[in-house]
């Protein structure tokens, strides 16, 4: 058997239609039921037009599992997804702040925070976004380097970015 390479969901955000299928899906498979605000990605639309799907970039150096003070988040090493022990997690948010995105999630609901665990290897967003054509959501082999922290970034900030790209104007105009 041959080494099994760490995947990635590369976001190809002009794709995005903001159908926000992939948060029914993810919530579906994780949560039994459809709860967006408890799926492991989530679509923004701060400007008409412009939706930007939100997940775990994946970090090379993982903050949010160096910040955890009590272990309980870890990197799966053949997906190379951070998962949740959810029996050692406290919901103290430390997670959140040391994340560039901001992308862990504490819900009240919830024993423990969520972020997204890529599904095993078989991530339910990518595969109903490419069932509906979209393809804004591609799984890839993750690939060496830093650029992940360009991803690891809030909706609004890469909203920002969009917008001085498709329209040339001030995002500030906008927004």
């Amino acid at each position: 058997m041959g080494v099994i390479l760490p995947i990635w969901i590369f976001r190809e955000y002009d794709r995005c239609s903001g159908c926000r299928y992939c948060e029914v899906a993810c919530a579906l498979r994780h949560e039994g039921i459809i709860w967006p605000e408890a799926s492991r990605i989530r679509v923004f639309e701060y400007v008409p037009g412009i939706t930007i799907p939100i997940l775990c970039a994946q970090c090379t150096d993982y903050p949010c599992v160096n910040a955890c003070p009590t272990k309980a988040l870890y990197v799966d090493e053949s997906t190379g997804a951070v998962k949740v022990d959810e029996g050692k997690c406290i919901k103290c948010g430390k997670c959140v702040e040391a994340c560039p995105g901001r992308i862990p999630k504490v819900l009240p609901q919830k024993d423990s925070v969520l972020i997204c665990d890529l599904c095993g290897g078989d991530p339910e967003c990518v595969k109903v976004c490419k069932a509906l054509g979209f393809n804004a959501l591609i799984l890839v082999d993750k690939w060496p380097g830093s650029h992940y922290k360009l991803y690891a970034r809030g909706a609004e900030e890469i909203t920002k970015d969009y917008v001085k790209k498709l329209y040339k104007v001030d995002p500030e105009e906008v927004m």
